[in-house]
């Protein structure tokens, strides 16, 4: 099936807001993005913390939330081309987080390369992070927009910056606080990934002329496609490929996952043994722990229970009356929904195939 859709000509133009261009799969404007970032990297001149981020940045991605801030501004009339420096904010602070997650979880490599702490070291991994945590707002300097609209959007940035660190925070203390309940887990991937989802469409929905509380509730909507994305990741770890090498990666890092969650929920008894095999150090996480791990989420129905928990997210969207009102917003939500999923879609294909891009 193409994932283009036609342009509409002039004549078209009272029917553009429910067909979109482009939409989510469109490259149109990345490259604009990719220059601007590696611009505002660069600063007035080259210096070892530009060189970094351009660095990082040059790793690629699926630069999902850029994406997703183009083809919102486009759902919502906006031409893309101008959208251009608010996608580069929020794939800026995305990254920012990238740079900073990796030093906190000990990742070694980063879309297939080194992350930053392990080429520079901590300390000049730390002021990367913090130099993509500011460029956001520099980026704003390059939106064609009135200061009111771009006080919005910096306002935006913030809250969804903060919302994001606190997110993290709360994951990394599940394992250590004993909270491996559903409501704790939601509430820290809400907040981590979930706002990251929110924030481009409720930026789109400001730049779009929309007022502050339309856009707030646009944007909350991708809150729980955030956490759909999420959920999709735990369980690729453990029955997919996220191109980490052996799968199970979460376990050996002792991430308090969905499937962790769900498996507790039904089988409390299995809670000192999973546990102990979270807390572990990741170089004595034996791999016969992590194989039954794996094989006990799939028996104990845990795996069901998160595919079911992603299938309702994407239900409830289909569903909602604000989604509604906006039909090209609402394509690219249930896009988003079916590109965030493909991976795991072997899992349960009919579903998948009921599914699919909508």
């Amino acid at each position: 099936m193409s994932t283009h859709l036609v342009l509409l000509q002039p004549k078209d133009r009272r029917s553009a807001r429910a067909r979109p261009a482009g939409g989510l799969r469109s490259s149109e404007g990345l490259p604009a993005v990719e220059q601007l970032m590696g611009q505002l990297a660069g600063g007035d001149r080259i210096d070892r913390t530009g060189v970094m981020v351009q660095e990082h940045l040059s790793t690629g991605g699926k630069r999902m939330r850029s994406r997703l801030a183009l083809a919102a501004a486009e759902a919502l009339g906006v031409d893309r081309a101008r959208a251009v420096p608010w996608a580069a904010s929020v794939e800026l602070l995305h990254n920012a987080t990238l740079v900073h997650d990796d030093i906190q979880d000990g990742d070694l490599i980063r879309r297939g390369q080194p992350t930053v702490w392990v080429r520079h070291g901590v300390p000049q991994a730390i002021n990367a992070g913090d130099l993509l945590l500011m460029l956001p707002f520099v980026a704003l300097d390059h939106l064609e927009a009135d200061d009111g609209v771009r006080w919005r959007l910096s306002r935006s940035l913030s809250l969804h910056a903060a919302r994001t660190v606190r997110g993290q925070a709360e994951e990394l203390d599940l394992l250590t606080t004993g909270h491996l309940d559903g409501e704790s887990y939601h509430r820290a991937v809400a907040g981590k990934t979930g706002g990251l989802f929110a924030l481009p469409v409720e930026g789109a929905a400001l730049i779009a002329g929309q007022s502050q509380q339309r856009a707030s509730e646009l944007g909350d909507l991708f809150v729980e496609l955030g956490v759909l994305f999420q959920l999709q990741d735990d369980v690729l770890d453990l029955y997919g490929d996220k191109g980490r090498g052996l799968r199970g990666s979460d376990l050996e890092e002792g991430k308090v996952s969905a499937l962790v969650v769900a498996h507790l929920a039904r089988c409390p008894e299995d809670h000192d043994w999973l546990v102990g095999l979270l807390r572990a150090p990741r170089d004595k996480t034996p791999r016969s722990s992590v194989e039954l791990a794996i094989r006990r989420f799939r028996e104990s129905g845990a795996l069901d229970d998160v595919l079911g928990r992603i299938a309702s997210i994407r239900e409830a969207l289909a569903a909602s009356p604000l989604l509604a009102s906006e039909p090209a917003l609402r394509a690219v939500a249930l896009d988003l929904c079916a590109l965030a999923c493909a991976p795991i879609d072997h899992l349960r294909p009919a579903e998948a195939a009921a599914w699919g891009p909508r």
